[in-house]
């Protein structure tokens, strides 16, 4: 029987920072991880105090905690431990005992090593690949915490698995994401905070309270700090279903111009790119999406926008899936920059030199803690978070 137990807390290095390795990751700003020219290895940045051309949404308006709160409990899955780490290290907090097993048939054993009888408990787990096991797992969480007596429960999912079987395209067809949904709210969960769905109506699948988070700002502010002309810039949907969340992008990126990408799919994780929609000669074309899967879209639509005369190409997505031959595609010089966030947790061996993450930590612990403290949506600071 294989074992793995999470530890409540970590080494103790400061209030803004953690140990990872031999390396310190700060996670008071959502900064990205770049890679050294030389070897192509990922480098941690350090925060430049002052530096002004951060447009940062993320620490604007600082909204004061009781950091000893001994009603929140923050607890963790196997899937993403590293942002869990970082989001309880924004919060301030350390991360509940929890003790998770596999037994040699692969079943799951979750028991939780600490009370939590009438508290707040937050579930962080994505349910990224084995997206199966993951799942499963985030379940067991929920019902050990609602047998424990917990108060309310929510499941913290950067990555919510299954969101693209979202409808019916065709005959006989399942719709999974309702049925996750589903299996979420009867094991327990009152209320699920996700990131960037891969579709709106994917909120109203659920029948408990569901709060939607943007992985925008991190993005903006990131590009934000690149010497970037606005007039030299166009922001492009690698297809028109994600033509709404490429205008939003553009408008926040001085209503920068649109293009789009049209394609017609034969089939699953296939894509034929036919042509472009907008201008792009001579331009730094942004390409915007929520994932990158196998990256056969975004790679076609590079390669049709280099064709089409884009100066440079750059890649942003929430999450990155990476399903073989993505990292073949994305390496191979179409784009400038693949820039992403750590929603999903990237493998060493799928680092390139092109590659940068961005921490989403401080994102989801400002909505933690604001969902805790009942923040009113009405709030203004709060839209700037990107939650809906």
């Amino acid at each position: 029987m294989s074992s793995l137990a999470l530890p409540g807390s970590f080494p103790s290095v400061s209030k803004t920072c953690y140990a990872a390795g031999n390396s310190i990751i700060r996670c008071n700003v959502a900064e990205p991880l770049m890679f050294s020219k030389e070897n192509g290895r990922p480098r941690i940045p350090l925060h430049v105090n002052g530096d002004t051309s951060f447009t940062n949404h993320l620490t604007r308006f600082a909204v004061p905690h009781a950091q000893n709160d001994t009603r929140l409990r923050i607890f963790s899955g196997t899937a993403n431990l590293a942002l869990s780490q970082e989001i309880a290290c924004y919060m301030g907090l350390e991360l509940g005992k929890i003790m998770i097993k596999r037994f040699a048939d692969g079943e799951i054993y979750v028991q939780l090593q600490e009370s939590v009888r009438g508290c707040d408990v937050y579930l962080i787990q994505p349910t990224c690949p084995p997206a199966n096991e993951n799942l499963m797992e985030l379940l067991i969480m929920i019902d050990a915490c609602r047998r424990a007596s917990a108060k309310n429960i929510t499941a913290v999912i950067p990555y919510f698995g299954y969101a693209r079987a979202d409808r019916k395209t065709q005959g006989r067809e399942s719709i999974a994401a309702k049925l996750v949904a589903n299996l979420i709210t009867e094991a327990g969960a009152d209320r699920v905070l996700a990131c960037d769905l891969h579709s709106g109506q994917s909120m109203g699948y659920f029948d408990i309270p569901v709060d939607h988070v943007h992985g925008q700002p991190v993005i903006l502010d990131y590009l934000a700090s690149k010497t970037i002309c606005s007039d030299d810039l166009v922001v492009v949907s690698p297809d028109v279903g994600g033509v709404a969340r490429a205008r939003a992008f553009a408008k926040k990126l001085s209503d920068a111009p649109l293009a789009i990408v049209d394609k017609r799919r034969h089939g699953h994780n296939v894509a034929e790119v036919m042509n472009l929609i907008g201008d792009v000669r001579g331009k730094v074309a942004v390409m915007v999406d929520d994932m990158i899967d196998t990256a056969g879209t975004i790679a076609k639509g590079a390669a049709l926008l280099h064709q089409e005369g884009a100066r440079e190409v750059y890649a942003c997505t929430t999450h990155a899936v990476f399903s073989p031959p993505a990292i073949e595609r994305l390496s191979s010089g179409l784009f400038q920059e693949v820039i992403i966030t750590n929603t999903i947790p990237v493998a060493e061996q799928n680092y390139f030199p092109q590659l940068t993450i961005l921490s989403v930590a401080n994102l989801l612990g400002e909505t933690i803690w604001r969902v805790h403290d009942d923040s009113a949506g009405g709030f203004e600071p709060y839209s700037s978070l990107g939650i809906d």
